[in-house]
């Protein structure tokens, strides 16, 4: 093992042990070269002379461009977007994004937790997790309806093993706390680790989880790590702040997870991507809440460096332009403002559809998982296949949706005007009685 890792394992280890034994063999592995990078970091503060450290084409004190790129970008000087970023994420960036997140979740006040490190989307957080947390026959805790994405990092690139619960109670009316509760306390008998992504709001659902709802899946994971059995949880907050009615939770699971016991590991994943409408910008963080018996800032430290060793060893770094905009976008004056008149739309959408699925002509049709939040809303249909559907639909009606296994479709309402809500639900009914005949 380099010495670098095993120094950072040391650290962890000494200081917390159970979040040394969660880590994976990769994630043992881990660790932030001390090579150009650091080196060049070094130059950077005391080569006041000369410095030849770094590959990045200079002319005196500026960075060599094109025209041709830079006049497309004319507010920003390029010397805050076309040199490299650190492996880490812009300081200023992160700075911002951590104190955010301790205002927009105030339980998180007095626990510390790590500063964010910066990925390439969210998805890029999610696979550094699993690289980080996730060995080869780990079982994974997930709801039965998930994003595919899922299933493609954690079981395809890294031959884990997903367990299921159902998300919602037989009536479609909640999420299924007592499916989750005995899923989760069964595989706690059987495995010394057991690993869950808590993704509220969900996708493909829209479902966010009730304030009591919220308490209660703290409380189990908790728990069940103080009852000997190490808890890798991670939250998947990809939609979060889309939360449009007022009794469910809007603070993450991390919040309530983060620091609470040492055999319990939170890693909160999320960015500016559905929050703040950037999805091409593909910039997300990372972010680490554990408890530790003595040195958590060494600890922090450390695993911070481990994700920002994943990131140098596969992209390098992520985009310092989306990262530079984000900073300037998140400084400007009318930036909540503009947050809110976006939330505003989103929310309207959603009302419009649950006032036009009151109408009981659909229930013959389909029932309507309950959504309150994020992208999306499901539908489970009656009599018919989803795929068989979708393609009907897409082949003699021009509209397009998305199936999730045989029996369900996903409506992003996210893209839906109002005026197309009613026609798109009478469309999908109407579809389902053409396939009936």
């Amino acid at each position: 093992m380099n010495p670098s890792a095993q120094e950072l394992n040391n650290i962890i280890e000494q200081a917390a042990p159970h979040v040394y034994e969660m880590l994976s063999d990769m994630g043992k592995k881990l660790f932030f070269p001390k090579g150009i990078v650091t080196q060049s970091a070094e130059a950077k503060l005391k080569a006041d002379k000369i410095n030849a450290t770094i590959g990045i084409a200079k002319q005196g004190s500026s960075v060599l461009s094109l025209s041709s790129v830079t006049k497309y970008i004319t507010h920003i000087d390029p010397e805050e977007y076309l040199p490299y970023a650190s492996s880490f994420g812009l300081p200023e960036l992160r700075k911002k994004w951590f104190d955010e997140m301790y205002f927009k979740n105030p339980s998180l006040k007095g626990t510390v937790v790590s500063q964010p490190v910066v990925t390439s989307g969210i998805t890029h957080g999610v696979a550094i997790f699993s690289e980080m947390w996730v060995d080869a026959g780990d079982v994974i805790v997930m709801p039965d309806m998930t994003w595919g994405n899922y299933n493609m990092i954690f079981c395809v690139r890294n031959s884990a093993r997903f367990v299921t619960y159902q998300s919602f109670d037989q009536a479609m009316t909640h999420f299924n706390l007592d499916d989750f509760e005995r899923v989760i306390r069964e595989q706690a008998t059987r495995h010394n680790k057991i690993i869950t992504v808590l993704n509220f709001p969900h996708n493909p659902t829209g479902y966010a989880l009730s304030k009591k709802e919220a308490a209660r899946v703290a409380q189990i994971l908790i728990d069940v790590a103080q009852k000997g059995t190490n808890v890798v949880a991670a939250c998947d907050d990809a939609y979060f702040g889309l939360f449009f009615e007022e009794e469910s939770e809007k603070q993450s699971l991390f919040a309530k997870l983060a620091g609470k016991t040492t055999r319990l590991v939170a890693v909160k994943l999320d960015g500016p991507t559905k929050e703040d409408y950037v999805m091409g910008f593909r910039t997300g963080f990372t972010t680490y809440g554990v408890a530790a018996d003595a040195d958590l800032d060494g600890v922090y430290d450390a695993l911070e460096k481990k994700a920002a060793g994943s990131i140098r060893g596969s992209i390098s770094n992520c985009s310092h332009l989306s990262q530079t905009i984000l900073v300037k976008s998140m400084e400007d004056e009318n930036y909540e403002t503009y947050k809110q008149e976006k939330y505003n739309l989103l929310k309207s959408r959603v009302f419009a559809i649950k006032e036009v699925l009151k109408d009981p002509k659909y229930a013959d049709g389909f029932d309507v998982y309950p959504f309150n939040s994020g992208y999306y809303l499901c539908i489970r249909l009656k009599g018919v296949n989803a795929e068989v559907l979708r393609y009907h639909l897409l082949d003699n009606y021009g509209t397009g949706l998305i199936s999730v296994g045989e029996q369900n479709l996903r409506v992003a309402f996210s893209c839906l005007e109002e005026k197309d809500v009613k026609p798109l639900f009478d469309t999908i009914l109407s579809g389902i009685y053409d396939l009936r005949t």
